[in-house]
């Protein structure tokens, strides 16, 4: 069978130290609730290259976690150390508070790691048959899951006919045939449609808010920010930077375009909440103070009122794809 079978299954900042791997209890994160996930110092090396360095990463229950980065940046190699299926170099690791490969562990896991295959003249439907019966599951089950990856209607026809995108759907089905309370998906719309890929989003959403754990591993930028509660982006094997969404993108600011920038400036330097009036030309970037905002709609009318032009008055914000780049040096490697 592939890794899809419903799971035999990340980064730090500056620790080289390498233990021994053990199991981990999970412990409380300030402000949230247990960890689903948590590895400390998690190193594979191959040879003299280390695909993961040092990673310490902590999902917390019941949320949606992305974890993002560019091809070759440790994701897969990380996923597969979680889920057992190669054995780190050194670290600790804990899921659901055990150790991983564990039987304990592995009946609450459910995972689709890259490309799903399953027996090609089997058809969708026998092949989750057999992996039901195989792990204990209620045949019952099966209906259930090919409904919600919308692939009840070719159940019944063999696999070696599926579209990527059918068989992508068949591994996200086989990842919740035990309806587990952790999923680990790796790049699950790949070789979806755009309406397949909206699907496959909105179920992952709907897994998060109905509360279930789901590590999702993704160069996707728009994916991650419109399902993921929060993201790390990992690069060179190591995390670095970790947050919600809108953490990463940071604070907006407004741009303001006048014909009289230094008087523009005078005057919205005046206003509560503003931090910074940076001039560049005839622009303004405005930027607030933490636990203030700006009345846009003030700030234009005190510049009419004083007889100024206001040629350009927008909000200013980073894109994640700009955040991404930043962080990972538009870094790719080979595949690891």
């Amino acid at each position: 069978m592939a890794t899809t079978v419903s799971a035999p299954a990340v980064e730090h900042r500056g620790a080289t130290a390498v233990h021994p791997v053990r199991g981990l209890g999970t412990r409380a994160v300030a402000g949230s609730s247990a960890l689903a996930i948590e590895t400390r110092d998690l190193t594979k090396q191959y040879g003299a290259v280390k695909a993961v360095d040092s990673l310490s990463l902590g999902v917390r229950q019941g949320e949606v976690y992305g974890f993002l980065g560019p091809n070759g940046a440790g994701k897969t190699t990380t996923l597969r150390m979680l889920l057992g299926l190669i054995e780190p170099t050194g670290g600790e690791i804990s899921l659901l508070g055990s150790r991983p490969g564990s039987p304990e562990t592995l009946a609450k896991i459910g995972s689709m790691i890259e490309t799903p295959a399953f027996y090609p003249f089997l058809s969708g439907h026998d092949n989750l048959r057999m992996l039901a019966d195989y792990t204990g599951v209620s045949r019952s089950r099966i209906g259930e899951v090919l409904a919600q990856v919308d692939l009840a209607s070719r159940a019944k026809d063999p696999f070696r006919t599926y579209s990527l995108g059918m068989k992508q759907r068949l591994g996200v089905a086989a990842a919740l045939l035990k309806d587990p309370p952790l999923l680990m998906l790796d790049e699950p719309t790949n070789g979806l449609d755009p309406a397949g890929m909206a699907d496959m989003r909105q179920l992952i959403r709907r897994l998060g808010n109905e509360g279930q754990t789901v590590l999702l591993s993704s160069h996707l930028m728009n994916e991650v920010e419109q399902v993921c509660d929060r993201v790390g982006v990992i690069a060179r094997g190591r995390i670095v930077a970790e947050g919600t969404v809108s953490e990463l993108r940071g604070d907006a600011a407004l741009l303001v375009r006048v014909d009289r920038p230094r008087e523009a400036k005078e005057i919205i330097d005046g206003f509560q909440g503003v931090a910074a009036v940076e001039l560049s030309g005839t622009m303004l970037r405005v930027t607030a103070r933490p636990d203030a905002a700006i009345d846009e709609a003030g700030v234009n009318r005190r510049l009419i009122e004083a007889g100024i032009g206001v040629r350009e008055l927008r909000t200013d914000r980073r894109s994640l794809e700009e955040i991404f780049l930043t962080l990972t040096g538009g870094e790719e490697r080979h595949a690891i």
